[in-house]
């Protein structure tokens, strides 16, 4: 289970475990702040790729960083951007390249963009980022064995260099302990464990406050690659939270958890929200057994033609805005509608959902 209790960042302490929804381009999609904080979310993370992008660094800093900019002042994560600019440059290779000083890409054709370790730190830094994660060389699991140890090497080379970056301006900005932020170093290797322990060994010699999972985590089929998810967990020591990068499945949390690793992201739960697909649980959270059977949870369509008249909440379990206030029935006539109030509360109860989980399993430990 989870050996790191609470993770002290510059915009307060975060209980462990966390999970945190994505808000990749500033903003968690058809909620506000307070939306957020209501539903127990403790932290939110973001991503420097689409963020340089839109709305552009210079729009953040003139705004005073992403706190101010989503009204937000609980801690902040940033993706250095890695596992988008592979997912890019895979899906197109005309759309970019990567080398050993960084990635240069057009996500749109047109304007062209240069990430290299150094500028991902420094962009991390002037978005006022509680988590700084250093850009990584990512592949996929079915990548050649060549491909993976080039990752690695990469990876190993630009952790390095945003260590070197990171203490620059941690140094010129005179920061204590208190106002630092952390800085997370993401563990790549693929399927060899090889390759993952050689990865984890050089990264842990150089030194972070935190470690990720790199890399998709799950199979061709979609399951979690159980045994690689739980070697990278135990090659790094206890006294270090391991973030479970993209692991956001209510069963796959939960065995992560099982691991030892405490922070976990996704776009999953918002995504399925406004899509028409909600979690719940099928019995009291408070005391229902999380096995990994993922028997204790359950989806509900609130599109479906059988809801037209269900008078009950989406959950009995659930006190998000949507379950304490509005029937199932109501939830399927937005749905149907399209309009924006669905959305919002499809997410806030999909969020509560992952926070009462959270909670959970915090208790449990």
């Amino acid at each position: 289970m989870t050996n790191v209790k609470t993770l002290s960042l510059p915009h307060g302490d975060l209980p462990l475990p966390a999970f945190l929804p994505d808000g990749t381009q500033g903003v968690v999609r058809a909620v506000s702040a307070e939306d957020l904080e209501a539903v127990g979310v403790r932290a939110v993370q973001m991503n420097v790729y689409h963020l340089m992008q839109r709305p552009g660094t210079s729009t953040i800093q003139a705004l005073g960083g992403l706190h101010r900019l989503a009204g937000w002042s609980r801690p902040i994560f940033t993706d250095s951007g890695g596992f988008q600019v592979y997912s890019l440059i895979r899906g197109n290779p005309k759309a970019g390249s990567i080398t050993d000083r960084g990635a240069t890409f057009r996500p749109g054709g047109d304007r062209k963009y240069i990430l290299t370790p150094e500028k991902s730190i420094q962009l991390q830094f002037a978005y006022g980022s509680d988590m700084l994660i250093c850009l990584d060389d990512c592949t996929g699991p079915d990548d050649p064995p060549a491909r993976q140890a080039d990752s690695v090497r990469r990876t190993i080379r630009w952790a390095a260099e945003c260590k070197r970056a990171y203490l620059r301006l941690v140094e010129q900005k005179r920061l204590g302990e208190a106002q630092r932020p952390r800085l997370m170093a993401v563990i790549q290797g693929g399927l060899s464990p090889e390759l993952r322990r050689e990865c984890a060994t050089a990264l842990l010699d150089i030194g972070f406050d935190a470690y990720g999972y790199g890399g998709w985590p799950l199979d061709a089929g979609g399951n979690l690659l159980t045994e690689m998810v739980s070697l990278v967990r135990e090659l790094v020591p206890p006294a270090y939270p391991v973030h479970a990068l993209g692991i956001g499945h209510p069963a796959n949390v939960v065995a992560c958890v099982g691991m030892g690793y405490e922070l976990f992201d996704s776009t999953m739960p918002t995504r399925d929200a406004r899509h028409g697909r909600l979690l719940l649980f099928t019995r009291d959270p408070a005391a229902a057994p999380l096995g990994p059977g993922g028997d204790w949870f359950a989806y509900v369509y609130p599109g479906d033609d059988k809801h037209v008249k269900t008078a009950a909440p989406v959950s009995a379990y659930c006190d998000c805005p949507a379950c304490a206030r509005y029937s199932l029935a109501y939830l399927h006539h937005l749905f149907k509608l399209n309009d924006s109030l669905y959305f919002r509360l499809a997410t806030l109860h999909n969020l509560r959902f992952m926070t009462m989980l959270m909670e959970r399993l915090k208790n449990n430990n």
